[in-house]
């Protein structure tokens, strides 16, 4: 059956209200935790508010301190902007901290905003390399306790011995974003399961079919095939309310905010300096509401959510903050999903044996 978790993706446009959101964001957390939701995923961003504890590997350990079962997966890590063996030992940590609680979510960086990698001193051409070489680092660091050599384009290492050796073995559990089609094959002739960014109801079923495709034709079997597809995710922003209207009285300026914030910096570096990452010519999927948002009442968004069912996807990404949202209009529509759009996923319970 369909499963649900929490993109938590908080946007903060003021710097003074940093600490606020942050704040709340934890509450956020702890809600999960006690209504049930799988999982909460951390975004990383850098420099726009976009994300205001922008540093999902510190904020992973505040969460998994603070709730008891909710896992901690990160939509994603940006791996390009990080040395390996840091991140490495970093997640080994919090596999520890939550004792098998954290999914490692990687990913190369943003694919969009230039000023990221300029903040960090990374080329951004140089991106996927770097995440392609990094991936391979921290697989060798959590499977070789007794140490190992690495030389490679971007980094020289002589790895010693590694701690600590994560809870979770042999390693944490990974996954790996793909926001293209070519992204997503790529995953599928590995045989792994991925993440897939906001899309239409029609291109995430298209792509699912590639997806699953493409494994076969790499010769994975029928069971391999079914248990990927039920590890992989699609992100939706959701809002639920008592009825329809209140829910896009609340959502569309909410969406339509986030996305404007979103841009802002990137149009601006691009005014100053000539520089952007992806020169969009027409208006992708993430800022259409029609196929990027889903919202309504518990009924209304029930019926979206078992059309996103019916692909075969296992789970569902969503992103209930948007924007400039109020944190208690966030808490009210969370729960009025758990509480009455969730359970019409869940298995029935077998009646008891006489």
């Amino acid at each position: 059956m369909l499963r649900f978790s929490n993109f938590l993706f908080p946007e903060s446009r003021d710097p003074a209200h940093d600490q606020d959101v942050i704040q709340e964001s934890l509450e956020e957390a702890r809600l999960c935790d006690e209504l049930g939701v799988e999982v909460l995923w951390l975004a990383e961003h850098h420099f726009d508010g976009n994300c205001a504890y922008v540093d999902p590997v510190t904020f992973a350990a505040a969460v998994l301190s603070c709730t008891k079962r909710i896992k901690v997966g990160f939509a994603v890590a940006q791996v390009s902007l990080h040395h390996p063996t840091r991140l490495a030992e970093q997640m080994s940590l919090l596999d520890n901290i939550g004792r098998g609680r954290v999914i490692v979510g990687l990913g190369r960086g943003t694919a969009y905003n230039v000023y990221e990698y300029q903040g960090y001193g990374i080329p951004a051409e140089e991106a996927l390399e770097r995440y392609e070489e990094a991936e391979q680092i921290m697989l060798r660091a959590w499977t070789s306790p007794d140490g190992f050599e690495h030389q490679g384009k971007f980094w020289q290492i002589r790895m010693p011995h590694f701690r600590p050796q994560p809870f979770t073995q042999p390693h944490p559990y990974l996954i790996r974003a793909a926001s293209s089609e070519d992204g997503a094959l790529h995953l599928a002739r590995r045989g792994v399961p991925f993440l897939m960014n906001v899309q239409s109801l029609e291109t995430t079923a298209t792509r699912l079919s590639a997806y699953q495709r493409a494994m076969a034709e790499s010769g994975f079997d029928a069971a391999h095939i079914a248990r990927c597809m039920d590890e992989s995710w699609v992100w939706r922003n959701v809002v639920v309310a008592e009825t329809d209207a209140q829910a896009r009285e609340i959502a569309i300026p909410a969406f339509e905010a986030m996305q404007a914030h979103r841009k802002a910096l990137r149009e601006r570096i691009y005014a100053e300096q000539g520089v952007i990452m992806k020169k969009e010519t027409a208006p992708p999927a993430r800022v259409n509401p029609d196929h990027a948002l889903i919202c309504g009442s518990p009924e209304t968004v029930a019926a979206r959510m078992a059309e996103i069912d019916a692909t075969g996807v296992g789970g569902v990404i969503c992103a209930f903050r948007l924007g400039p949202m109020d944190a208690a209009v966030t808490q009210r529509s969370i729960r009025l999903f758990m509480e009455r759009v969730a359970p019409r996923f869940q298995a029935p319970v077998a009646a008891a044996a006489e």
